[in-house]
C-alpha cells in the first residue's frame, strides 16, 4: 500500500454522487485543514458548491484553485468539474424527497425512544458510509489470499480485539485455521511464525495502536500477506500492509464513544470478508458449517426431565 495520500484513494472510476459524503466524512480527518475547508463546503452546500467555478469555490473557503483541484483528486474525481457534476447529482439526490438528516448527538436527558432512533440512524449512516467507501478491488485481493491461506492471524486491542475474534471464529466454522490475539505480546511471539502463505490481519480503527502495527510488522517482514482495517488508511498501520480496508470516520460524542461506531463498521468489514471466503472455498465451507451446527444443535433442544 502507497504511502502517498493521493494515490491511496484514486479509483479507476470517480464516486457516485450518493457516495460523495460518505468520502467526505472517511477522508475530511486526513487531509490538510485547507482541503478540509473545501471538503467540508461541498458536502455541506452540494448545489451552492456545484453552481461555483473553481475560482468561486477557492474564494468561498479561503483556499486556492490549486487545493480546491487537490480536494477534487483526493475524493476521487479527475479534475474540478467532474467533482461539480457530482455536486449536481448529490443535489438533485437530496431534493427529490429524501427526510432530513436525524442528528446522532445523545443528550443525557433525551428520552430512551430518542435514544433508540438516533443510534438506528447513526449505524445506518456509519454502514453506508463504511459500504460506501469500501474498495472492492483491495477486498477481492484480501479474500483471495484469505482463501488459500495456510493460517491466518488476527490482532486488534480494545473495541477491535472483540471484532477480532468475531472474525477468527467464523473462518474457523468454514475450516480454516484462524487466531484472535489480543495479548500484544502473543501476537509478536505468534507472527513471528509466519511466512509466505500465512495471512496477518490489524484491526484498529485510528491506524495507530502500537499493539496492533508491531505483529503486522513482523508479519510482513516474515513475508506473510498482511491486510490493515482501519478508519485512518493513511495512518502507520498502512506501511505494512499489502491490502487496505477503509471503515467509516466514527462520530464520537460524550456519551457515545469513537469504539461504538468503528465497530459497527468494522464489523461489517469483516463480515463482507467472511462472506467472500465461504464462497471462495464453498465445497468446503459449506460442509464444515454444517458440521459445527450439527454438533451444536444438542444446546439448543430443549431438555426434558
Amino acid at each position: 500500500m502507497t504511502n502517498d495520500l493521493k494515490e491511496s484513494f484514486s479509483t479507476d472510476s470517480p464516486p457516485a454522487p450518493a457516495a460523495l459524503a460518505a468520502k467526505v466524512r472517511t477522508l475530511a480527518p486526513s487531509m490538510t485543514r485547507s482541503m478540509q475547508r473545501v471538503a467540508e463546503a461541498v458536502a455541506g452546500d452540494p448545489a451552492g458548491c456545484a453552481a461555483l467555478t473553481v475560482t468561486g469555490l477557492a474564494e468561498l473557503t479561503g483556499t486556492s484553485e490549486a487545493t480546491v483541484v487537490r480536494t477534487a483528486r483526493l475524493l476521487g474525481y479527475p479534475g474540478y468539474r467532474d467533482l461539480r457534476l457530482a455536486l449536481a447529482g448529490l443535489a438533485a439526490h437530496q431534493e427529490s424527497g429524501r427526510a432530513p438528516a436525524v442528528t446522532a448527538d445523545i443528550a443525557v436527558d433525551d428520552p430512551i425512544a430518542d435514544v433508540v432512533a438516533k443510534l438506528a440512524y447513526d449505524e445506518q449512516q456509519t454502514l453506508a458510509d463504511t459500504a460506501a467507501g469500501l474498495d472492492t478491488v483491495q477486498l477481492g485481493a484480501a479474500v483471495a489470499a484469505a482463501a488459500t491461506a495456510r493460517r491466518i492471524d488476527i490482532y486488534g486491542v480494545g473495541a477491535s480485539s472483540l471484532v477480532g475474534q468475531d472474525l477468527a471464529q467464523k473462518l474457523s466454522r468454514i475450516g480454516l485455521i484462524a487466531h484472535s490475539h489480543t495479548d500484544p505480546h502473543l501476537a509478536v511471539t505468534n507472527a513471528v511464525q509466519l511466512r509466505s502463505g500465512d495471512m496477518a490481519i490489524a484491526i484498529t480503527h485510528s491506524g495507530s495502536t502500537g499493539d496492533v502495527i508491531e505483529p503486522l510488522r513482523v508479519a510482513f517482514d516474515r513475508g506473510a500477506t498482511t491486510v490493515a482495517i482501519t478508519g485512518r488508511p493513511d495512518g502507520p498501520v498502512s506501511q505494512y500492509a499489502d491490502h487496505v480496508l477503509t471503515t467509516s470516520t466514527a462520530r464520537e460524542s460524550e456519551l457515545r464513544p469513537a469504539a461504538m461506531s468503528s465497530r459497527t463498521s468494522q464489523l461489517l468489514v469483516v463480515d463482507c470478508l467472511f462472506i467472500g471466503v465461504a464462497q471462495r472455498t464453498y465445497e468446503t465451507a459449506a460442509p464444515a458449517l454444517a458440521a459445527s451446527y450439527e454438533a451444536l444443535a444438542h444446546r439448543h433442544t430443549p431438555r426434558t426431565r
